[in-house]
């Protein structure tokens, strides 16, 4: 139904005839906060306000521009600027690309027409594709493969904590509405821009390099007995801590790997969910289980909450029993459950806000357990930079899949949304049943002297 707006009320598009709505003005780029692949902490607030419902067919059409623009900068992008983190080093490159992404965020406040909204998240993409990758890529070269599960969960839970909480801070930074004329949600672009360059600064100061850098003074905190020490005991692990000679084919040698391609599948799958309910939640809140904009932001939390728990539950389970496909596949069935319960638990608002906890933590703790999967086999600098690459643009693909499935029309119970999320789920369990039945065959071939795994003769996989 399209919207008839007072012309008082409307805002000239610089450079063009069209006009933009002022209650579009007012609402309709809160939902960008929730496209962030990079900043998982952004994604738990998109805040969803039901005038959507009355734009105009082309107004929602930009909306969608707007938000999955970001993917293509972000996915193409992935893989050079995983490479850049090695060879510029993560203190210079993450601290660079997180206060460039700060200022461009404080850009997007000061827009004047939707046009420069979607140069801006194309922009975006491309800053951001180095962050997510580049971190993982990191903290593998550091740590042996039963000790990164806890790491990654802590890394992402950071994250999710700041998801629990951002839809509190959205809520409040839009109470800034008509402060030196600017609407509330420009504010929060502004405000979280600022706070993005503060940790830049941070990240800079704070941050180190790979422990094989020698010429890297982030790491002269080590003697040079324990820097030895962390690559002896990394090598002892896996026997990948020194840097090979860069070639791209070196580096490209790990596309023929099928298994890289399964991982980044099931990284898709995972974040299907998690992208989905980031947008999506303020919205069933709001018009599934029919509780008001505030509320519904404020119960954004508690589920959040929970999958912090749940993913550092795993991945100290994981990390002590030599455990990671059992990790992946349960969380992968807690959200199924979860998911079922917010479809078809009709009439019963309690149950239905009970299932949103299971299917939260099953879906956000299973990024971590993924990207632990993976790490602990694979084996090399390039190929762990390149699988590192594949899988963050695996999840972005989710991200696209996920922003796009639960639509208004589908009020109140989103039953193709929650079946598309389910299948996603499923798929996952059926990918983790491959591998493990690949990893323990190659396991017994390798003890037996039939087989080289990695290219390393003391190398298992771990199931």
């Amino acid at each position: 139904m399209a919207l008839h707006h007072d012309p008082e009320k409307l805002h000239s598009v610089a450079g063009g005839d069209e006009k933009i709505p002022y209650d579009y003005d007012k609402t309709y780029p809160q939902h960008l906060e929730a496209s962030d692949p990079a900043s998982p902490g952004r994604s738990g607030h998109g805040n969803y306000d039901p005038i959507l419902d009355r734009y105009t067919e082309a107004e929602i059409k930009r909306v969608s521009v707007i938000t999955l623009v970001f993917f293509i900068t972000y996915v193409i992008a992935q893989p050079p600027t995983t490479i850049l983190t090695r060879f510029f080093g993560p203190r210079m490159w993450l601290a660079t690309i997180t206060l460039f992404w700060g200022v461009t965020m404080i850009g997007f406040g000061f827009v004047k027409d939707w046009t420069a909204l979607v140069g801006l998240r194309l922009l975006l993409g491309i800053l951001e594709s180095g962050f997510f990758p580049g971190v993982v890529y990191l903290l593998s070269t550091w740590y042996r493969r039963y000790e990164v599960g806890k790491r990654y969960s802590i890394f992402y839970l950071i994250g999710s904590l700041a998801s629990a909480f951002g839809g509190i801070l959205a809520f409040g930074l839009m109470q800034m509405d008509g402060i030196s004329g600017y609407r509330g949600w420009r504010w929060i672009f502004i405000i979280e821009g600022c706070l993005t360059c503060l940790v830049a600064f941070l990240g800079y100061i704070f941050l180190i390099s790979f422990p094989d850098n020698t010429k890297s003074r982030s790491i002269h905190f080590l003697s040079e007995e324990e820097r030895q020490l962390i690559i002896a005991r990394v090598n002892q692990d896996r026997g990948d801590a020194d840097l090979e000679k860069f070639t791209v084919m070196r580096w490209l040698g790990g596309a023929a790997d099928w298994k890289i391609w399964a991982y980044g599948l099931c990284f898709g799958c995972a974040t299907t969910v998690s992208y989905a309910l980031a947008y999506f939640l303020p919205i069933i809140l709001n018009l599934g289980l029919g509780y008001d904009t505030g509320t519904a932001q404020c119960l954004i939390a508690p589920p959040y909450a929970f999958a912090a728990l749940v993913m550092i539950a795993t991945g100290w389970f994981g990390d002590k029993y030599h455990q990671r496909g059992i990790c992946v596949a349960f969380n992968a069935m807690l959200c199924i459950i979860g998911l079922a319960v917010m479809g078809w638990a009709y009439g019963d608002t309690r149950a239905r806000y009970f299932g949103a906890f299971f299917a939260t933590a099953g879906a956000n703790a299973n990024v971590p357990s993924v990207l632990t999967y993976q790490a602990n086999n694979i084996r090399g600098q390039w190929k762990r930079a390149f699988c590192s690459a594949t899988l963050v643009g695996g999840g972005a693909l989710g991200g696209i899949v996920g922003s796009t499935v639960f639509r208004s029309q589908d009020s109140p119970t989103y039953v193709p949304g929650l079946s598309v999320a389910m299948g996603s789920q499923v798929l996952i369990l059926i990918i983790v049943g491959i591998l493990t039945v690949t990893f323990k065959s190659n396991n017994k071939k390798a003890d037996r002297g039939e087989k080289i795994l990695e290219e390393s003769p003391s190398f298992r996989y771990t199931a």
